[in-house]
């Protein structure tokens, strides 16, 4: 486990899933404490999620861990400690927990926790907890902020329904930029390229996924259009994620891709043949160059 060594920190505590604008926020919050007190901005995060180990549950994820880094660091974290969530750090008494990883490892001078926030065996530390210890041993603690709309707090949960639910431009909203799912282009049937539409299919991917249909993309920075779905037309029964890249022919097989979601075209459909999905798959096409003209390529925030 790797600890930033001889640093004073401003820690922020939490799984983050995702980076939404609510987590945006928070880090911002810690920065500017950071930055007043001359502290490192060090994030304190876990892997697995702790409902894993806890309810034997993950909620569905918005980000892989490698992306939920970066995405941190983007937002303002000089450091990001993943620490790895087991049964033995869910027993830690409060006090263990704040003396051992917090102060002892972290270095904290000021820690930024959630009003609702709950820490130690059995969730028995909260925010009241965090300030006694905090008054105890020398750090400051801060309510992390609270950012929200008319319908409430920004959280990975509303993210998670506006992806699910194909609102893309609602999901979009909430993250403060594009959703996006990644994994590793595999070998598939090249029934794409007998008609004409060659594509890319995405396996191992792990982030939560919009509804099956079509959709306008960008596959890093490359535009394309991208199916989600289980091939009607050709008798699938398996999901698949295929993408189709505008003005390419190279070959990607065994690399890593990153989908971001632009838009939502139409529903996952059976046609009657070949013929009749090869005139769709182009008016699909056209259609999502329409809507990524002019877009800011990659996840746009």
């Amino acid at each position: 486990m790797f600890y930033p060594a001889g640093v004073q920190s401003a820690v922020i505590i939490g799984n983050l899933d995702g980076v939404h604008r609510g987590h945006q926020a928070v880090l911002q919050q810690a920065r500017a404490i950071a930055d007043a007190r001359g502290l490192s901005a060090v994030v304190l995060t876990f892997d697995p999620h702790p409902s894993q180990v806890l309810r034997g549950f993950t909620p569905p994820r918005l980000a892989t861990l490698e992306r939920r880094v970066e995405l941190l660091r983007r937002h303002g974290a000089d450091q990001v400690v993943v620490e790895p969530f087991t049964s033995e750090l869910a027993a830690l008494t409060p006090e263990r927990f704040v003396k051992e990883l917090l102060v002892a490892r972290l270095g904290a001078k000021a820690v930024v926790v959630g009003e609702n926030f709950r820490f130690g065996a059995k969730r028995a530390g909260d925010l009241e907890a965090m300030r006694a210890f905090g008054a105890e041993l020398g750090f400051e603690v801060a309510a992390a902020a609270v950012a929200g709309d008319e319908r409430g707090p920004f959280s990975s949960t509303r993210v998670r329904e506006a992806i699910t639910t194909g609102d893309l431009d609602e999901a979009t909203r909430l993250l403060g930029r594009r959703h996006s799912i990644s994994g590793v282009v595999e070998g598939g049937d090249r029934r794409g390229r007998t008609i004409g539409f060659p594509t890319a299919n995405l396996g191992g991917v792990v982030e939560v996924l919009p509804p099956h249909g079509v959709y306008a993309v960008f596959a890093d920075d490359r535009p394309g259009v991208m199916n989600v779905g289980v091939r009607p037309t050709v008798d699938g029964t398996s999901l698949r994620i295929e993408v189709h890249l505008f003005d390419f022919d190279g070959d990607l097989y065994g690399q890593p891709m990153r989908v971001h979601l632009v838009g939502r075209i139409r529903d996952e459909k059976k046609f009657s043949g070949l013929d009749e999905l090869r005139a769709q798959i182009a008016v699909d096409a056209a259609a999502a160059r329409t809507i990524l003209a002019g877009a800011r390529p990659g996840d746009g925030g």
